[in-house]
């Protein structure tokens, strides 16, 4: 089983719909898919149709006193399941506390979906906090949507840095530009000349355009109602760039 999160401590990145647009790409491969929205304004719940809410809450669940396996419901697309997300999450830091081991329960509470799933996607929240650690330990691999902006990469350069104060795995971070609006000469600058601290940068970038918004609206992957437009071919490349680097560490 393979975890990807999709994370950045800045909001209104692309976060979700990189998690979303991967995960069915996935599902569509034939790969049985699972995705977690941790992010208690649910946004990928709503776009699969799910409403966003855990009977009883999610204190219980995220502490291991329920099975994740009581929630997850099943998308409109064969193989593609979504454990919704609750408004409770935003307690999460406070929940994880009284796990018997705060740091890792994402991790255990993962693994028994070790042989139901080939993919299991975080949607994560915008922050750095003890669900963010849990996060970088449960993950493989961290996908980050960042804007080509001054604050998106300085963005880049803190969560680069808070992995180097915990001494925690690089080579998991995964950055990617995304919103790319080749009209700016700042975003062109950026995108053609990247930060050299971008180590693993992935090869495409997520352009800037209407028919990822309008995802709102439908409610459903890009690939359902517009699948040829640049950013449906640009979600398929990125996602063959994730699983090139997947590949190299089997």
């Amino acid at each position: 089983m393979k975890v990807i999160a999709t994370y950045n401590i800045k909001g209104g990145v692309g976060k979700t719909a990189t998690a979303v647009n991967l995960a069915w790409l996935a599902a569509r491969e034939g790969a049985p898919t699972l995705v977690w929205d941790l992010d208690p304004q649910g946004a990928a719940s709503y776009y699969f149709r799910i409403r966003p809410r855990i009977k009883g809450g999610g204190k219980r669940l995220v502490q291991g006193k329920r099975d994740l396996d009581d929630f997850i419901r099943g998308t409109d697309y064969e193989l593609l399941d979504l454990l919704p997300a609750d408004f409770s999450y935003r307690n999460m830091d406070l929940f994880l506390e009284h796990a018997k081991n705060p740091g890792h329960q994402l991790h255990k509470l993962l693994k028994p979906f070790k042989k139901e799933y080939y993919y299991v996607f975080l949607d994560c929240p915008p922050s750095i906090s003890l669900v963010s650690e849990n996060i970088f330990d449960a993950a493989g691999a961290i996908l980050v949507p960042t804007i080509p902006t001054t604050l998106s990469l300085r963005t880049y350069k803190q969560i680069r840095k808070f992995f180097r104060q915990e001494s925690l795995d690089m080579d998991k971070v995964m950055p990617f530009f995304s919103m790319v609006d080749r009209r700016k000469q700042l975003h062109r600058s950026i995108v053609d000349a990247p930060p050299d601290n971008m180590e693993n940068l992935l090869r495409t970038g997520i352009p800037y355009d209407s028919n990822v918004e309008r995802m709102g609206s439908h409610r459903t992957p890009l690939g359902e109602y517009a699948p040829n437009s640049r950013s449906a071919r640009c979600y398929e490349s990125l996602w063959e760039d994730v699983k090139e680097k997947l590949s190299h560490w089997e």
